[in-house]
């Protein structure tokens, strides 16, 4: 499958986002850091994201609307399906990540957006589900990164088809 300059470019994106919020937020939650690093990741973590959102929108539109491809292994389809999940994930985790917001979204202090929720229980709900749904989005990013390595080394040369 041929992939476009801007799928590729997004692609990149995409994993430069999502692995450092990941890396980062598990980092200063699971570990004791000081209050300072805490809201500085914190308010780095949140406007990346949030410029990040609209960048995931158009990755996912040219995902289903660019480059079909019917004529499908069973592996291409477990693949295909596979990385569709990792969007809704990514989808999930974005979304929640807005929604468990219980003050103003500051974005690289250019910006501010209301929280758009008020009530406190609604909110520590959406906090438990981005959660939720960033460990699931770690443990598939891991699987991905596995698959990839896998593929390189058994001579399927995946990695190639994501370059420039």
């Amino acid at each position: 499958m041929f992939y476009s300059r801007t799928r590729i470019f997004l692609h990149w994106l995409s994993a430069a986002v999502i692995l450092w919020a990941l890396i980062t937020g598990f980092y200063v939650a699971l570990f004791d850091t000081p209050v300072v690093l805490k809201e500085t990741v914190g308010f780095f973590n949140v406007s990346i994201t949030a410029v990040f959102i609209p960048f995931f929108v158009v990755r996912v539109f040219l995902c289903f609307f660019q480059g079909k491809q019917t004529d499908r292994t069973l592996a291409q389809w477990t693949a295909f399906c596979v990385h569709k999940f990792i969007y809704l994930v990514t989808s999930v985790v974005l979304a929640t990540g807005v929604m468990m917001m219980d003050r103003e979204i500051n974005i690289f202090n250019v910006l501010l957006i209301p929280a758009p929720i008020e009530s406190a229980e609604r909110v520590a709900a959406f906090k438990k589900a981005h959660d939720v749904a960033c460990v699931v989005l770690s443990v598939l990013v891991v699987l991905h990164i596995d698959a990839v390595i896998r593929h390189e080394v058994s001579g399927y040369r995946i990695l190639r088809r994501m370059l420039w």
